[in-house]
């Protein structure tokens, strides 16, 4: 199982002071805008979601269908095998927003210490 490109979101109080410290981190804004309160940001193949007022807490996200470059992949394992596998395996899904049978979905599960885990298919 592929569970694709990995990244953290996370919920900061301004997302523009956010920007800046993590550009003298080497970090460049890849996707988002500051009007629409979240920036992707990027330092290599290391990503970071910065969102402003979308959530509580951070996130550990996983977009199946994506490389680190946020590139298509041909093959990938897709958000719905991975939510069936999980789900058979006895993991407890809390968010479940998959509709169709194939295209963009997504779903959360915590990990034991409560921590947040997106699985977030764009293609």
């Amino acid at each position: 199982m592929q569970v694709g490109c990995f990244s953290i979101s996370l919920s900061v109080k301004n997302l523009a002071v956010s920007q800046a410290f993590y550009e003298r981190l080497g970090f460049i804004v890849f996707a988002g805008e500051l009007a629409h309160n979240f920036l992707i940001m990027k330092n290599g193949d290391t990503n970071i979601g910065l969102f402003q007022d979308m959530f509580a807490g951070n996130i550990l996200t996983f977009n199946p269908g994506w490389d680190q470059r946020a590139n298509k992949l041909d093959k990938f394992t897709d958000v719905r095998e991975i939510h069936k596998y999980l789900k058979a395996n006895g993991v407890e899904i809390k968010q479940n927003a998959i509709k169709e049978s194939s295209g963009p979905a997504s779903f959360v599960i915590s990990d034991p210490d409560g921590n947040t885990i997106m699985f977030d298919q764009h293609v």
